[in-house]
C-alpha cells in the first residue's frame, strides 16, 4: 500500500523513472558505451594504464605508493561521509513532523503524507548505501592494486620486456582502473542524491534538480577544461 501511495501519481512515477534512466544513461556514456566522444573518466583510465607502465621502469616506487595512499585516503573520506549522511537520514525519520511542517511552507511543495515522506527518505538512504558500498569496494581494490604494484618486476629495457613483466603491468593497470570505476560510481551516487532531494518538494522540482545535476556532470565529463587538459597533445 505504501508503494501504491508513493507511485500513485503519474508525475511521481515519471520523475523517478526519469531520474533512474538519466543515471544509467550517464553512467554508460562515461564508459564510452554508446558515445564516441571520450569522457574525462575514460581519458583518465588511459592515464592510469600509462602510470602503471611508467611505474614498471622505476626501481624506487615511493612516488607510486604515495599516490596509492592518497587515492585510498580520498576513498575512505567519502565512505565515512556516506555513513554520516545515512545516520542523518535516520535522524530525519525521527523528525518527520517538523520537516513536513517546513516543506509545507514552501510555495512549490506538494502536500506529502507521512508514509510517503518516510519512503522517500528510505530511498535516499538506499542511494547513499549504494555509494558507501562502492567506496568500500574501491578502497579494497586500491589496496589490492598496491600489492600488484609491488609484484611488478623492474623493467630495465623496453625492448627486452618479458611476458611476465607485461602481464604484471596489465594486472596492476586493470585493478587500478576497476578501483577508479567503483570510486566514480560512488561519486555519481552522491551527486545524484543531491538531485534526489528535489523529490521532497515535488515531482516537477525533482525533474528539474535531476536535469541540473545531469547538466553539471555532462559538462564536467565531456566539455570541461579538465578533460581538455588530459587530452591535450601539445
Amino acid at each position: 500500500m505504501l508503494i501504491d501511495s508513493l507511485l500513485g501519481s503519474p508525475a511521481d512515477l515519471a520523475a523517478i523513472l526519469f531520474f533512474l534512466v538519466g543515471w544509467v544513461l550517464f553512467s554508460n556514456a562515461t564508459d564510452e558505451r554508446f558515445v564516441s566522444r571520450p569522457s574525462l573518466t575514460s581519458a583518465m583510465n588511459r592515464q592510469r594504464e600509462a602510470w602503471m607502465r611508467t611505474m614498471a621502469r622505476r626501481e624506487l616506487r615511493m612516488i607510486d605508493t604515495g599516490i596509492m595512499s592518497g587515492l585510498q585516503q580520498g576513498t575512505a573520506f567519502f565512505a565515512s561521509s556516506c555513513l554520516l549522511a545515512i545516520g542523518g537520514c535516520f535522524a530525519l525519520l525521527g523528525s518527520t513532523d517538523a520537516v513536513l511542517g517546513v516543506l509545507g511552507d514552501l510555495p512549490a511543495a506538494d502536500e506529502v503524507a507521512r508514509p510517503v515522506f518516510e519512503a522517500k527518505v528510505l530511498g535516499l538512504i538506499a542511494i547513499l548505501s549504494y555509494a558507501f558500498f562502492k567506496f568500500g569496494w574501491s578502497y579494497r581494490l586500491f589496496n589490492y592494486c598496491s600489492i600488484l604494484v609491488g609484484a611488478v618486476p623492474v623493467l630495465q629495457d623496453e625492448a627486452q620486456a618479458l611476458d611476465e613483466t607485461e602481464l604484471a603491468v596489465k594486472r596492476a593497470a586493470r585493478m587500478n582502473v576497476l578501483a577508479g570505476k567503483h570510486f566514480n560510481a560512488g561519486l555519481r551516487g552522491i551527486f545524484f542524491s543531491i538531485g534526489y532531494l528535489g523529490w521532497f518538494v515535488g515531482p516537477w522540482v525533482f525533474m528539474a534538480t535531476t536535469v541540473f545535476v545531469l547538466g553539471v556532470l555532462i559538462r564536467r565529463q565531456f566539455f570541461s577544461a579538465a578533460r581538455d587538459a588530459v587530452l591535450d597533445k601539445g
